[in-house]
């Protein structure tokens, strides 16, 4: 690309790797499912020279000088993601989703109150009130799991749990789960023990913006996000709220987590929330999720199980157990053909974290390189073949798999 070529005159090391990164990228097919493919405008955006400015404060309260151009950026972003996600408050400052999550916690709860999120081994995320995150250890953090026959949402038990534990909050959000969330059933659970309902929609938030999944924005009092994932923006956060409580949520944000606000990945999120307003975003949400229902169909085709059958949205989680192979051995092999995975705990997990029973697949990535349902079925054949024969399918798979991206470059120049 143009703008890194320019970097390799200034620091030719680091110009290397980045540009191994590129052609890694160019030539895997990337199936992490929180990872995608920005846009030119994203990436142009981000290496503006809006990092050179200070604007710690809101548009119109800063505490620098110079900043009212770019207070027009972050208002820009601001007024886009509340039309995007028909929000009433919005707050584009957070450098990520895990501290647009602490801000919200921050925002709404003190510390020692109570709680409630989807435990990690379930499929929850790390800043949902682990032990070991500010979140479980600032709180008192107590998890609700799956269903452990269906390893779906049980609304009915994460309503006993919070009558016993009597939560000031509840998240509600997951990193690997592959079905839809019910909102309106969530904003039930909460009401029948006065809980805030706060949603951390990161990984669901570009269909959400697209309507390809139900929008919690109506029910939840706060609503997280990162602005990567399935929005396919820069590397950030985002939080939405009511009205009434945007106040709080500005001032958890800043002064109480954060400094200055990073405006050249505003400007970047500003991009993608303008990119997330055209007719076409929305159909590229739409053919995510139609690849993820091809690429699972087609994967217990052949043979493979999969946590709830299936999947509603861009990811799904595959449960080799009985595949006699463990996540980490399959994410290996896999990166070897240069197909890119992450192995993954799956509920009640046998084995410890660093090697997993489980690996997690999306589409995201996929399907902003223009991967359609011809090509999940391909994908779907090779990952059968590394399972059962890595050795004897290694060099076949690799080369298909080479031709594949060579004829959908993630950038054209």
């Amino acid at each position: 690309m143009e703008y890194l070529n320019k970097l390799e005159s200034f620091d030719k090391e680091v110009f290397d790797a980045c540009n191994l990164e590129l052609q890694r990228q160019q030539h895997n097919i990337e199936l992490i499912a929180s990872e995608n493919i920005v846009s030119e405008g994203v990436l142009f955006a981000a290496g503006s020279v809006l990092t050179n400015k200070y604007a710690e404060g809101y548009p119109g309260h800063r505490y620098y000088g110079g900043c009212q151009y770019v207070d027009i950026v972050e208002n820009i972003a601001r007024e886009r993601a509340k039309k995007v996600f028909g929000a009433e408050y919005a707050n584009v400052q957070p450098h990520s989703g895990a501290n647009a999550n602490l801000a919200a916690f921050c925002a709404m709860v003190k510390p020692g109150d109570t709680i409630m999120g989807m435990d990690l081994a379930s499929g929850g995320h790390l800043s949902h009130g682990t032990k070991f995150n500010i979140s479980g250890k600032h709180f008192n953090a107590v998890g609700y799991s799956v269903d452990p026959t269906t390893s779906r949402l049980d609304y009915d038990n994460i309503l006993a749990i919070a009558k016993e534990c009597q939560p000031r909050m509840i998240v509600f959000g997951a990193s690997a789960y592959p079905r839809a969330i019910d909102f309106k059933r969530c904003r039930e659970v909460c009401d029948e023990v006065g809980a805030y309902m706060m949603v951390d929609m990161a990984h669901i938030a570009g269909l959400v913006a697209a309507g390809c999944h139900e929008s919690p924005v109506p029910y939840a009092d706060i609503v997280t996000t990162t602005t990567h994932k399935t929005m396919r923006g820069p590397r950030g956060g985002l939080i939405l709220c009511k009205e009434e409580y945007g106040k709080q949520v500005d001032k958890a944000v800043f002064p109480g987590t954060q400094g200055g606000p990073l405006m050249h990945i505003i400007a970047a999120k500003a991009v993608m929330l303008g990119e997330a307003l055209k007719p076409e975003y929305k159909t590229y949400q739409q053919q995510i999720v139609k690849n993820a229902s091809v690429l699972a169909n087609a994967l217990i085709d052949n043979g493979f199980r999969l946590l709830t059958g299936g999947t509603d949205n861009h990811l799904m989680l595959m449960d080799l157990r009985t595949s006699g192979i463990t996540g980490q051995e399959l994410e290996k092999r896999l990166d070897a053909v240069h197909i890119t995975v992450n192995k993954n705990a799956i509920p009640r997990d046998p084995q410890p974290s660093s090697i997993t029973s489980g690996i997690r697949i999306g589409t995201p990535a996929v399907t902003a390189r223009g991967f359609k349902e011809d090509e999940m079925l391909m994908i779907a054949k090779w990952i059968r073949g590394v399972v059962d024969d890595f050795e004897g399918n290694q060099e076949r798979i690799s080369k298909e798999v080479q031709e594949l991206c060579a004829k959908y470059p993630i950038y054209e120049h």
